[in-house]
């Protein structure tokens, strides 16, 4: 099993072009159920055959991370991950039969996306300070992510030649190797401008620091950089945003994908098409980019009395007549 589990993470890194955070998800979730069995069986993981899986042992395996206290979502991811294995091995005629036929995934809790109100995102925006180059790129940094709603694997991946200034648009690679182009405002326009002009100071700084020494290739030119001019890390972004947000706000748990839920949420209270909505953030399915269509009450109100014929204050106080 442990050879069928490597060919299979091998097909979803090379034919479903998957992310490697996908593919450590999938060995970790298949890794643990392949132990489990191992555990129950008296076998060590290398012994395990494929006839090991069955019916009873995913059902109970199941039952034990719910019993665990297992979050719902991660106990449907972990069953989702062995579902996907076991098509791949009837796939390759490893197995004819499908032992996760009876396993029940349990009902996910329906959570609102965390996001940021319009003036939340307002005073994040301005509070880095554009007085010095890595707060113009910070400013930059922020000002791109609400506007385009990227994902922060997305932004930190960006490349000069990925930007099309002159129409405003950038080019990214999403989940699956899938590539769009997202709009950009005139906002985040001007801060990348501001912020190229540093970028260029900071790259030519490292170069003349080096001398004469021969220059290796350049591969990649990553659009954002720390100040040793090599590509800024997702790590590094997380950072830095929570930090800002520290500063100018008292909520916790915002994350970089706070950013994307507020550009989504934002679109959608404004009156975006919803399927519009799925394109700019690269959804390959409807039903992920519907997570967004949560309204307060207040707007469900105000809607409500925009359009039902009869929620006018005047048609509501007609008296009914009486025959």
């Amino acid at each position: 099993m442990r050879d069928h589990l490597k060919a299979f993470l091998a097909y979803l890194k090379l034919n479903r072009h998957v992310s490697p955070h996908t593919v450590r998800a999938y060995e970790s979730d298949v890794t643990q159920y392949l132990a489990w069995i191992a555990g129950e069986t008296g076998k060590k993981m290398s012994q395990l055959e494929p006839a090991d899986l069955d019916m009873n042992s995913v059902r109970t395996h199941v039952a034990e991370l719910n019993r665990a206290g297992k979050a719902r979502s991660s106990v449907a991811r972990k069953l989702s991950g062995l579902r996907t294995f076991v098509k791949y091995l009837r796939r390759e005629e490893i197995i004819d039969h499908d032992p996760t036929a009876m396993a029940v995934a349990p009902k996910r809790d329906q959570t609102i996306p965390t996001h940021l109100s319009e003036p939340e995102i307002g005073r994040l925006i301005e509070t880095p300070n554009t007085g010095d180059p890595l707060g113009r790129r910070d400013r930059a940094i922020l000002e791109l992510f609400y506007a385009s709603g990227l994902r922060l694997s997305e932004l930190v991946a960006i490349d000069l030649e990925d930007l099309n200034l002159s129409e405003r648009m950038v080019r990214v690679m999403g989940k699956g190797g899938k590539e769009r182009l997202v709009p950009f405002n005139q906002s985040a326009l001007a801060a990348i401008k501001a912020w190229m002009k540093d970028r260029a100071a900071i790259l030519g700084g490292r170069e003349a620091g080096a001398g004469n020494r021969k220059k290796a290739r350049v591969i990649a030119d990553p659009l954002f950089i720390n100040y040793r001019g090599t590509r800024l890390t997702g790590r590094s972004v997380d950072r830095l945003l929570r930090r800002y947000v520290s500063q100018c706000s008292t909520r916790m748990g915002i994350s970089p994908h706070a950013l994307r839920h507020s550009f989504a949420t934002h679109l959608l209270q404004r009156g975006a098409d919803l399927r519009a909505i799925q394109e700019l953030l690269g959804h390959a399915r409807l039903s992920t980019t519907q997570r967004y269509t949560h309204v307060n009450a207040a707007q469900l109100i105000d809607v409500y009395r925009k359009s039902h014929p009869r929620a006018s204050s005047a048609a509501a106080e007609k008296p009914l007549r009486r025959d």
